[in-house]
């Protein structure tokens, strides 16, 4: 297996979005405007998997100030158990952390149990139940990390 991270570029917007859609169920998964308007927002970081030169997976985080919100993380699912969701992870943690952002937060449903280990595993804690975050129906997790400063060379 030969993995690439890399930054996104506008040429992968489509791939992104079929690869979302594949991830999530409809309605939870982006519409092709409102991907485009998180990607295009000033904050916006995206980083992108390649696996022997097909995008396996991506990561997108909108950062402000001291704060980051981690809009998505999605991996193919032929690709999953194999570290992509780790390493997209680390590197966007790195990068907003690197930026400014001290603290990381997303949500994910009170039912998806794999999401919610991983995300224990990676050192986030769940902060509050959001109720009917999801097709105003499914409950949602907020999850919290923060992060540490980069170290000094």
């Amino acid at each position: 297996m030969s993995l690439l991270l890399r930054p996104y570029t506008s040429a992968d917007f489509e791939t992104l979005l079929a690869i979302d859609q594949a991830c999530y169920p409809p309605g939870i998964a982006y519409s092709k405007r409102i991907l485009r308007w998180f990607l295009d927002q000033p904050g916006a970081y995206c980083v992108v998997a390649e696996e022997d030169g097909q995008v396996a997976g991506f990561v997108l985080v909108e950062r402000e100030g001291t704060r980051a919100h981690l809009i998505t993380i999605d991996v193919l699912e032929g690709a999953r158990r194999r570290g992509i969701g780790t390493m997209l992870l680390d590197t966007i943690e790195h990068t907003v952390a690197a930026r400014g952002a001290r603290a990381i937060e997303l949500e994910t449903a009170t039912d998806n149990e794999p999401a919610i280990a991983f995300w224990h595993k990676h050192g986030y804690r769940t902060m509050r139940v959001l109720k009917r975050y999801y097709l105003n129906r499914i409950d949602a997790y907020s999850m919290y990390k923060p992060l540490a400063p980069p170290k000094e060379a």
